[in-house]
């Protein structure tokens, strides 16, 4: 089966949803608390975030960076990031991950939330785009959901890839890809693709650290 259609009606969640986008934020003390662990990561120069949302964690990174771009396919997410970070120098771009290629690198880039919406099939091409954003020295951070996570969501079978049902508000509902990666098989299908990196859990989420193959680019 194809993913595309699945891919499409997950950017449709996104777009329709946005103003529901912060809930978690809202709700999830925990949630709160893991955007703190910014403070403490090798974020610096200059960060391209990837899949922004509503700049819940641009935010955070222009605190740290010389200077951040930050890429959504949404422009509704783009819209709220636009007003949270309005007195920040941040650059905002939509775009669709799955097509864009940087014109440029970055000393960081760094995704929260968005790993897991990737197709299998598609990481590899998506761990090469990354590479070749970044600068030499550059480090890739990324911040999502294991496995324990998976009793939150209504998992779905039988499709394109692994993916969950999220309803909003006007009762709609919408196929989301959600892939639950285990911190372990995480890192070695990284250093598969030669990949240098550190997983730490934290609770039911993860946070990594990647630089990426020395041929990168």
């Amino acid at each position: 089966m194809d993913d595309d259609a699945l891919l499409a009606e997950q950017r449709a969640y996104y777009r329709v949803g946005a103003a529901e986008y912060d809930r978690p934020y809202a709700e999830y003390e925990a949630l709160r608390e893991l955007l703190t662990v910014v403070d403490d990561l090798p974020i610096a120069g200059d960060v391209l975030e990837l899949a922004c949302g509503t700049g819940q964690w641009t935010l955070r990174l222009a605190e740290r960076a010389r200077s951040v771009t930050a890429v959504d396919a949404a422009s509704e997410v783009l819209a709220l990031a636009r007003a949270r970070t309005a007195s920040l120098s941040v650059q905002f771009l939509e775009a669709d991950l799955f097509e864009w290629q940087p014109p440029r690198r970055y000393d960081t880039v760094f995704f929260a939330f968005w790993l897991s919406h990737i197709p299998p099939t598609r990481l590899p091409g998506f761990w090469n785009t990354v590479a070749a954003a970044l600068a030499p020295g550059g480090k890739a951070i990324f911040i999502d959901d294991g496995p324990a996570a998976a009793v939150y969501e209504e998992v779905l079978a039988n499709q394109a890839a692994p993916a969950a049902l999220r309803r909003l508000e006007d009762g709609s509902q919408y196929r989301i890809v959600k892939v639950f990666h285990d911190a372990q098989t995480l890192t070695d299908d990284l250093t598969a693709l030669g990949w240098s990196v550190r997983i730490r859990t934290m609770a039911g989420n993860f946070v990594g650290i990647a630089e990426p193959p020395t041929t990168a680019g």
